[in-house]
């Protein structure tokens, strides 16, 4: 399962959209995303929602395609998605809000705050700040199958660490990047000890209920509430669009984590970027993020503060690339240089 990344908090920047001018003029802009979107979606490369905002507000709302292809209910605007890794950046704010209550030291080794971690070395040699920004080492795979071999028994973050806790180590701490799933399980299991609270209630409280969020959460892929999408894969994300698609729900885990997973809706995520730039959330980032999260039948995007005062949030039910390629050509017709 590939999961993308997402802006890390230790890269905060200012947030440039709010003084830069826009490449294109609005409805030059929401003539070519609504084009591009139509093309995609009869092609059958996207389905999902994309919201187009500008200081906040909604210029450009559609969606596309089939919720649930069996139940012939289709997406619609308040459809929830899963969101891949953007969960991670919920994951880092806590953190920085345990940092900034005293909890925890950023630089400190894991030892110090969970000396019987069951990996020593990891522990002893691993500081917070590089499980945050994936030079850990950390090694892994959180969706390989536990002891019982079904995926779906995978339901709380202490049923995740069982998969990649006794792994070797990739290299030294520091030394070099490479995306860490696992290290962001080790981070929500350090939220939960440290706060003493469920990683995910946790969350709910002190990042989702601040900024408004109500279709926000890691829902058991068995259980999902009404109104979320079904994710559809081809099982390759370089097949072409000709091959069949099918529920991705076996390669999920039971439920979400730290490093991924949870639903959110797009007017959920423009709430968030609204209450980063409100600073409603203690500890959050500049709104100026880019962060997406993808995988097997699931894909999501959120550009917030591009120029011209525009956040962008597209979410599909489809395999990567079918948000993000969405993301890249509005960058693009934005003026936006990677």
């Amino acid at each position: 399962m590939l999961v993308a990344g997402s802006q890390l908090l230790g890269a905060q920047q200012p947030s440039p959209g709010r003084i830069r001018q826009p490449g294109v003029s609005q409805p030059v802009l929401i003539s070519r995303l609504s084009h591009s979107l139509d093309s995609l979606a009869g092609l059958g490369e996207f389905s999902g929602v994309a919201l187009l905002a500008r200081n906040g507000v909604p210029v450009f709302q559609r969606a596309y395609g089939m919720a649930d292809r069996e139940a012939g209910r289709r997406n619609n605007l308040e459809t929830a998605f899963n969101i891949g890794s953007i969960n991670k950046i919920f994951t880092q704010i806590a953190i920085m809000q345990l940092r900034d209550d005293g909890k925890l030291d950023l630089d400190s080794n894991l030892v110090k705050y969970w000396p019987d971690y069951p990996n020593q070395e990891v522990a002893r040699k691993v500081t917070i700040r590089q499980l945050l920004r994936h030079t850990s080492g950390v090694g892994g795979n959180i969706f390989a199958a536990p002891a019982s071999g079904q995926r779906n028994d995978i339901r709380t973050l202490e049923s995740y660490l069982p998969l990649f806790v006794d792994a070797p180590m990739q290299f030294e701490p520091g030394t070099r990047t490479a995306y860490s799933n696992a290290g962001y399980v080790v981070l929500g299991l350090l939220i939960e000890r440290l706060s003493g609270e469920d990683y995910y209630t946790y969350v709910q409280q002190h990042v989702f209920e601040p900024a408004g969020m109500t279709r926000t959460a890691s829902y058991a892929v068995d259980s999902l509430p009404p109104n979320t999408a079904i994710g559809y894969t081809r099982g390759d994300e370089t097949a072409p669009a000709g091959v069949s698609l099918h529920r991705n729900s076996a390669d999920l885990p039971g439920r979400g984590s730290s490093a991924g997973g949870g639903y959110s809706t797009v007017h959920d995520l423009l709430a968030f970027l609204q209450a980063l730039r409100a600073h409603r959330i203690r500890s959050g980032p500049p709104a100026g993020l880019g962060a997406a999260g993808g995988s097997g039948g699931l894909n999501g995007d959120v550009e917030g503060d591009l120029p011209g005062c525009y956040d962008l949030i597209v979410l599909a039910n489809h395999d990567p690339p079918a948000a993000e390629r969405v993301a890249d050509s509005v960058r693009k017709w934005l003026g936006v240089k990677d």
